[in-house]
């Protein structure tokens, strides 16, 4: 045990150094290509911007970019007001900070969309520069701290997610195949994977058994194919693998192998796959560990071979 943890804080510091920081995105939303130009060179260099002239082509923008840390948008627009169109993107992306600016007095639908919490802060045209990065910076401010406790949130249900998965499946009367397959998917689900295989070992050889569960874009690697396997199975201890990607995809391959081991021999291995460099905090992989070591233990548990 004290052997596999130490590797797992290695892998973690080596997890995190992959991830590539990137811009936050911001929207911003004008039918005056004059201000959407305008918008997009003052903030350009803080933020990866995406342009949008109407409300109704920036939600189809959103649908396809996902979620933007700010949106700016006109109030005035044909089609759509920006109220109407931030109000359309609350249920979606809650975490998201919305600001409107407005030429006119528009008290009534400013005042509904500020109360309501689908307003960030309105700003007046023609805006002063240096005010509207004061209050977009604070924005930003405020996303990050909302985006953390929505992360943190959503790591607790996770947690109780996988531990009732893992208890479920050690107490139903379920088939080798069919609890490795069980695992495989738990797994995948709670730690964001691409792939996940479980796949027993017998006598520190893999064995036929295994449970698979893939996106089904990205093809797992078998675990065959993989030379820290191995590694894994013969040190009892958790192995990093990482390949360079397609030149045009520009992304690595990431396989964490964790071997679940059950009274000091290994049962079976877990490989969690990435397409993409993937950061896992050191709780996220503490509990990826002990949640192995308990599905050792149900595949112990009278499971037919």
């Amino acid at each position: 045990m004290d052997t596999g943890i130490a590797e797992l804080d290695a892998i973690g510091q080596y997890l995190i150094s992959l991830e590539r920081p990137e811009k936050n995105k911001m929207l911003v939303v004008d039918d005056e290509p004059d201000n959407l130009d305008l918008l997009y060179r003052t903030f350009r260099r803080e933020f990866k911007v995406l342009r949008s002239e109407s409300g109704v082509e920036a939600l189809k923008m959103l649908a396809t970019e996902g979620e933007v840390a700010v949106i700016i948008s006109d109030q005035r627009m044909p089609e759509m007001k920006g109220t109407e169109f931030l109000s359309k993107t609350v249920p979606q992306f809650p975490d998201t900070m919305r600001i409107i600016l407005t030429g006119f007095t528009d008290v009534e639908d400013l005042v509904d969309a500020i109360n309501s919490g689908q307003v960030y802060k309105y700003i007046t045209k023609p805006w002063d520069p240096n005010e509207l990065r004061a209050v977009v910076q604070r924005a930003v401010e405020t996303y990050e701290v909302q985006k953390k406790r929505s992360e943190e949130l959503r790591w607790a249900q996770a947690q109780t997610r996988l531990l009732d998965s893992i208890v479920r499946i050690t107490h139903q009367t379920l088939s080798a195949e069919d609890m490795l397959q069980e695992i495989a998917i738990a797994l995948c689900s709670v730690f964001n994977a691409d792939g996940c295989i479980v796949q027993k070992v017998k006598d520190g050889l893999l064995s036929s058994q295994q449970g698979c569960h893939q996106s089904a874009d990205t093809p797992a690697t078998p675990l065959e194919d993989e030379m820290k396997a191995k590694d894994a199975i013969a040190n009892k201890a958790p192995q990093l693998a990482y390949n360079e990607g397609e030149a045009e995809a520009q992304a690595m391959s990431i396989n964490l192998l964790i071997p679940a081991i059950f009274q000091g021999a290994v049962r079976a291995l877990v490989s969690l796959q990435w397409r993409s460099p993937h950061a896992l905090r050191q709780e996220e992989l503490m509990l990826l560990y002990l949640s192995v070591q308990h599905a050792a233990l149900a595949l112990n548990c009278g499971v037919a071979e």
